[in-house]
């Protein structure tokens, strides 16, 4: 047990000073051992952050708007937390191509203070005023006090000088209902609790206070249209890496050869965006900057109006089939490819690739993926790849105007179809599994999320938030349901249930206790959790009454979810319903336990279809886009 702290002591009730019970007996850990404990205690700072999360969008919004109206972004703190302040301000300029003036970091001490502690320093709020008053701060600026603590004296007295000159002032400390949380407009305060290191903030609270200023400086450069999709598309190529990094930017949004991408560059000064608008416009470089100039130095607006205003080019070479037409249904796990005969509907030739959300794999990866499946499929078909009647595209990370923007410029520059329409997960599955399109469409797999469509095409959905904030009556929730029931049996306190041993015998493990670290720090991920519902829904049909109640309660949260999708758009109760995702369509026990739920809350299902391939509702949507009048071929719009 601690010593009772002296009075008056200034750290007594810091969380970022107190000693971590886990880290008691650190000098006699082996090195394995240490290396484990600072790992599950690191783990824990995402977390934490993850809790400011509304905070840090705040910040990101106020940084923005003042960086837009010629303000600055101002950090500033002692040791450490100035440190990590100077570092984030100087990788602003070769990331975003931004001003050297427009971030700047202050550390108290001055420059030498990032190498060589200036005893002192950080004890004196003049010197954290005299910094700001150098810099000739004013109300258009951000001025963000870092300090673990949130008791720094340089920090707060250089926000109060903030504050008096009608600057914004933001703080980030790791102690909640510290000093600096009460003098700044706008707090961060991601609390990690004592540090494996008593009173080592270079450790947890440094690893957070990072994590922080990387979203607050990223957040408000891509608001100010520094990227392009998740492309750093405004670096400034000042060494090999960063000019190799600006060939490969060139190449994948504008898709030319390495050389191209050189020349462009060289012509247009270096400049990334310039370079892109210049070769996908036609345009000279003043042009293209000009251009970029009206829209406020984003890319995409300035290709949406080109998308508009041009028509696709046919890749030389290839063969013409509007006799065919391509489904695809894309995510991040992989891609699937279906190419049919447009007259009748009948699956030639299946392919499947990677990835193709471009928001997790990126561009040029994501669209690889889209060509590879493409390639596959006719291969599949022994055709020679073609540029067919119609595609539709059912794909994840594709729901907003520059994701649009992207796909549409690879298929036209690819000449992949006549005719391009591009749908979400819930036009896929209601166009395979309901007869006119419309109604209650319901996935559960790992995850789980209802959609509904009304006839006239409003779309409305419900759940979809994720294992952490939802997924009720997915097959993770069924799993992790079932495997706490299986620990408080294990430990007499929940009833008895037969999950335990099947649950050991399924993951390999010898006892109960075997589960923590099979959990926590083995391979049984979200994905591989899900993957066990099938040992609750074994031992639901074989009678145990435990798991039989977690399969009732996860369906009927199920057919809430689905009920208030359908209630949320007033749509009639007796719908046609699409099913998909692998608990519903691989297991009939669970189908039955969550239609029984519908009927319980009065949604009747008329008729019920099993969705196994969305990308057959792809399929369907391509042949109907085909058939379209010549007025309406240019149909691409998001649905």
């Amino acid at each position: 047990m601690s010593p009772p702290s002296p009075p008056g002591d200034p750290l007594a009730e810091l969380q970022t000073e107190a000693r971590n019970p886990a880290s008691a007996r650190l000098d006699e850990l082996t090195s394995v051992e240490l290396v484990a404990l600072m790992n599950a205690e690191d783990a824990t700072v995402a977390a934490a952050v993850g809790m400011q999360a509304r905070a840090i969008a705040q910040a990101i919004d106020a940084v923005a708007a003042r960086l837009a109206a010629g303000g600055r972004l101002i950090y500033l703190g002692a040791g450490t937390s100035g440190r990590l302040g100077v570092v984030d301000a100087s990788e602003c300029p070769p990331t975003f191509q931004s001003p050297p003036t427009q971030v700047v970091g202050l550390i108290a001490g001055g420059p030498g203070a990032m190498f060589q502690a200036v005893e002192g320093a950080e004890d004196s709020p003049e010197l954290g005023e005299a910094d700001l008053r150098t810099l000739e701060v004013a109300a258009k600026d951000v001025v963000c006090g870092i300090a673990a603590s949130g008791r720094t004296p340089y920090v707060l007295g250089a926000v109060a000088y903030a504050k008096s000159v009608g600057a914004f002032t933001i703080g980030v400390t790791c102690n909640a209902e510290s000093d600096l949380e009460r003098a700044v407009d706008l707090a961060v305060v991601p609390v990690v609790g004592p540090e494996v290191l008593s009173g080592s903030t270079r450790l947890k609270a440094g690893t957070a206070t990072k994590l922080v200023l990387n979203m607050l400086t990223t957040g408000a450069m891509v608001r100010l249209g520094k990227t392009y999709g998740n492309l750093m598309v405004d670096l400034k190529a000042s060494n090999a890496k960063l000019k190799a990094r600006a060939n490969r930017l060139v190449r994948t949004v504008a898709r030319v050869e390495a050389g191209a991408a050189d020349a462009l560059l060289v012509a247009c000064g270096g400049d990334v965006k310039t370079a892109i608008v210049a070769e996908l416009a036609g345009l000279t470089p003043d042009a293209a900057r000009q251009r970029l100039r009206e829209s406020g130095g984003r890319i995409g607006p300035v290709l949406a109006g080109l998308a508009r205003a041009t028509t696709p080019t046919v890749v030389t070479g290839r063969p013409h089939r509007p006799d065919l037409v391509l489904g695809i249904d894309g995510g991040g796990t992989n891609t699937v490819a279906l190419l049919a005969d447009l007259a009748t509907g009948a699956v030639l030739g299946r392919g499947v690739s990677g990835p193709s959300n471009i928001q997790s794999v990126g561009v040029d990866q994501g669209l690889k993926a889209l060509d590879a499946c493409i390639d596959r499929a006719f291969a599949a078909a022994n055709l020679p790849r073609a540029r067919v009647g119609a595609i539709a595209l059912g794909l994840a990370g594709v729901d907003r105007q520059e994701g649009l923007d992207i796909i549409r410029g690879w298929a036209e520059r690819g000449g992949v179809a006549d005719r391009l329409r591009t749908a979400n997960d819930a036009t896929l599955l209601l166009a395979a599994g309901t007869p006119d399109g419309w109604g209650l469409a319901v996935i559960a797999g790992t995850g789980s999320i209802a959609f509904a469509r009304s006839p006239a095409g409003e779309v409305g959905r419900c759940g979809g938030w994720g294992y952490t904030l939802g997924d009720e009556g997915s097959a993770y929730m069924l799993a992790l349901r079932g495997l706490r029931a299986a620990c408080r049996a294990a430990d007499r306190i929940g009833a008895a249930t037969a999950l335990l041993p099947k649950f050991l015998a399924r993951m390999s493990l010898a006892e109960a206790p075997d589960l923590i670290p099979a959990i926590y720090r083995g391979p049984w991920d979200r994905a591989a959790i899900a993957g066990l519902a099938p040992v609750v829904l074994e031992a639901a049909e074989a009678g145990d009454a435990v798991a039989g109640e977690i399969v009732r309660a996860e369906a009927t949260e199920l057919a809430a979810t689905a009920s208030a999708a359908v209630r949320n758009l007033t749509l009639p109760t007796r719908l046609p319903v699409a099913l998909a995702g692998g608990l519903l369509v691989g297991s009939t026990a669970y189908r039955t336990a969550f239609l029984d739920a519908l009927a319980a809350v009065s949604i009747v299902p008329d008729p019920v279809t099993m969705v196994a391939d969305p990308a057959c509702g792809a399929v369907i949507l391509a042949r109907r886009s085909a058939m379209l009048p010549p007025r309406d071929s240019a149909k691409s719009e998001f649905e």
